[in-house]
């Protein structure tokens, strides 16, 4: 039996990685299960990592979340559930989930540090379980880089297994420069590059349901839409005279803006967008409903300024969940397509 740690930071894309190798290794005849050790609160009342629920589903595993998940943490965790037998109560977990597996696929905590108050974090879990590491990078600038030097050279000083790095969710500008500049660099320190995933908006986009999520507020028009993906956030600080040629530039967006600016937001309806933010909890001109509530175009009222809202939404990313069939199809064929999945494999048998 072996297990595969999936590390990384914050819509790296480790989830959809995740899913497609797990997709990719049942194909291939292994029998795959799935663990987190270290999982992050959904944000309704259930409280359940979102992630161990999604594998559940697919992988087609018999067993209770608690145990795929044993330990849930938010950022205050120390006040609270804090280090008390925390190590235990994860190699417990571990011993059940891996029982009849030939591979164990771990999934990263949100961030590759979290938890090391409680020496649980995911280069000390890595070596516990004796663990191959993929790395996945998330690539915005040359910090990012940086960052993922860092991390390799963390993983391969603690002595735990690196089996290599795979670049996911690049978008279409900085794929030239990952292959010809970053790649190259990994590859001269010594980190082997396993693939690099373009970003693809069936998986990497946010749905408006999940802007919903964070901001809450009120639903004006559009209530049955929410499933629309978000390419890009606009905010609708031009004037009414320039702000239809500026808002044909961009192709379903989100588009934030005052709740008086009725001029501006009629002029994003007739564009593509995907939807309509109104802040300050100032309430439309009833033409604005009207016409959202003819294209289809959700429109949500809330009470934060346009400063707070787009703040909230900068960290806003796309999770996969049980039911998204286009987006665990894409998963795997990301893995088929982009990544040297055989060498993987190979490491694994």
């Amino acid at each position: 039996m072996r297990n595969l740690y999936i590390m990384g930071t914050p819509a790296s894309g480790k989830t959809a990685l995740a899913l497609g190798l797990a997709q990719k290794l049942q194909k291939e005849g292994f029998r795959v299960a799935y663990f987190k050790p270290i999982g992050s609160p959904s944000r309704g009342p259930e409280r359940v990592d979102e992630d161990a629920v999604l594998m559940r589903e697919v992988l087609g595993m018999d067993v209770p979340l608690e145990f795929m998940v044993p330990r849930v943490i938010g950022p205050s965790y120390l006040s609270g559930v804090g280090c008390k037998d925390a190590l235990s109560s994860v190699m417990e977990a571990y011993e059940r989930i891996s029982e009849g597996a030939d591979v164990v696929i771990i999934g990263g905590a949100i961030y590759p540090y979290a938890y090391a108050a409680c020496d649980l974090d995911d280069i000390t879990l890595a070596k516990k379980l004796n663990a191959r590491v993929l790395m996945v990078l998330n690539i915005q600038n040359d910090f990012s880089l940086d960052r993922a030097l860092f991390y390799n050279r963390s993983v391969t000083a603690a002595g735990v297994n690196l089996l290599g790095d795979i670049f996911n969710n690049i978008p279409r500008p900085l794929l030239a420069k990952t292959e010809g500049v970053y790649r190259p660099i990994l590859e001269e320190n010594g980190y082997r590059t396993l693939g690099v995933i373009p970003r693809r908006s069936e998986i990497a986009s946010p749905t408006v349901e999940e802007f919903y999520e964070v901001l809450g507020g009120e639903i004006l028009a559009g209530s049955t839409n929410l499933n629309r993906l978000v390419e890009d956030v606009v905010v609708g600080a031009m004037t009414a005279e320039s702000a239809l040629s500026y808002f044909r530039r961009t192709a379903d967006k989100a588009v934030i803006l005052g709740g008086d600016r009725a001029d501006v937001a009629l002029a994003a309806l007739e564009t593509s967008t995907s939807v309509l933010i109104l802040t300050g909890g100032l309430y439309p001109d009833v033409k604005v409903i009207a016409r959202a509530q003819e294209k289809g175009v959700p429109l949500i009222l809330v009470h934060y300024d346009t400063y707070t809202t787009v703040e909230k939404i900068n960290h806003v990313s796309r999770r996969l969940r049980p039911g998204d069939v286009t987006g665990i199809k894409v998963a795997l064929e990301n893995v088929e397509q982009y990544c040297q999945w055989e060498a993987i494999l190979e490491a694994l048998k």
